[in-house]
């Protein structure tokens, strides 16, 4: 199976066409050498994915024939992320969540409960 197919089947891309243009633009490492579209995976070997500053490893446990659900996702692909790159990941996931201020950008659900019960 082709690797852009491969990563949107086992639920790692949204899209097939979103995992495609990660694959193209380098993001995808097998082997530590970027990689094309029509890649061939095999069971057994490691997929790095370059994501918003930190590497996300996983390990080929088997080939689906078409898009899986999610609760079956485990059985085809095992994350093998070092635990410094998770770290890295949890870090950066909350440094995104504390930088944006109170106020700014579109008001959440609470927000507009707060606002129209002020309005009563």
């Amino acid at each position: 199976m082709r690797i852009d197919k491969f990563l949107w089947c086992v639920r790692v891309f949204k899209t097939r066409s979103v995992s495609g243009d990660a694959v193209r633009s380098g993001k995808v490492l097998m082997g530590g050498l970027p990689v094309k579209p029509s890649r061939d995976v095999k069971e057994g070997e490691e997929i790095t994915i370059k994501r918003h500053g930190f590497d996300e490893s996983l390990q080929v446990i088997a080939i689906p024939k078409n898009r899986v659900g999610a609760k079956l996702v485990c059985e085809l692909i095992k994350n093998t992320t070092t635990n410094e790159q998770l770290q890295k990941m949890e870090f950066l996931r909350l440094a995104r969540n504390i930088t944006r201020k109170k106020g700014l950008g579109r008001p959440t659900k609470k927000d507009r409960r707060d606002l129209d019960d002020f309005s009563l």
